[in-house]
């Protein structure tokens, strides 16, 4: 007779598959983003950032204040959100161990409870928070690095430094906002491999619909007066 079937078998089957939906959806993702841009909403919104790095370096220093604003607002943002990340990773690992020496909280668990998926549970979450937490800090360093571009007086600044600094910094965003919804579906890893999955499944339904872009890309018409001396980076 073979091995018979028990409840901690699903955490073998289910928590795989759910990483494999997540996984396997992002790479398709960076493949269209890489090689049909258009057709999705990062290529869109990087199309509209690069348009706006161009006309802002149209114009002179003294008149670039709001534009200081949209990045330090990216700036707050990102702070505020590295700063979450790593208050949870703090709260975490007090509260996953208080739940699972609670012998009814552990009994009501649907799935693998042995000592060794407790500890990947624990390192998984706090994996995806703290790359969550590098990656929201590596977009503020970039944010306030094109801040000081952006307000450096007296000089021919070179669109494509400003542009590299503001999408380097929006996509280390994106890619710290893919870790925190990773770590809330492995949160529901705590409650058993079934919630986990079927988080992962309606996570990636819910991003293939937020994540597509059905708009034509925007043409902004370029002002008549323009300085010859500021090379921009349109491609």
């Amino acid at each position: 007779m073979g091995p018979t079937w028990t409840k901690e078998h699903l955490d073998f089957i289910l928590v795989p598959a759910g990483l494999l939906v997540m996984v396997g959806y992002h790479m398709f993702h960076l493949h269209r983003c890489i090689n049909r841009a258009e057709t999705t909403v990062v290529g869109y919104e990087n199309h509209n950032r690069r348009l706006w790095v161009s006309r802002l370096l149209e114009v002179e220093v003294k008149d670039r204040n709001q534009a200081l604003t949209v990045t330090g607002n990216y700036l707050f943002a990102a702070m505020s959100l590295a700063s979450i990340a790593l208050v949870l990773c703090s709260l975490l690992v007090a509260w996953i161990g208080n739940s699972y020496n609670n012998e009814p909280v552990a009994a009501r668990v649907y799935g693998n409870m042995s000592p060794t998926i407790v500890y990947t549970k624990y390192l998984a979450i706090l994996t995806s928070f703290v790359i969550a937490f590098v990656c929201f800090v590596h977009a503020a360093t970039s944010f306030l690095h094109a801040g000081f571009l952006i307000s450096l007086p007296n000089c021919v600044m070179l669109a494509g430094n400003v542009e590299n600094a503001v999408i380097t910094g929006c996509n280390f965003w994106v890619v710290g906002l893919r870790s925190l919804y990773l770590a809330t579906n492995l949160m529901l890893w705590i409650f058993g491999p079934i919630p986990m999955f079927l988080s992962s499944v309606i996570t990636v339904m819910l991003l293939q619909f937020l994540d597509r872009n059905t708009c034509p890309l925007p043409q902004y018409a370029r002002p008549l007066s323009c300085d010859p001396y500021k090379k921009i980076d349109d491609h």
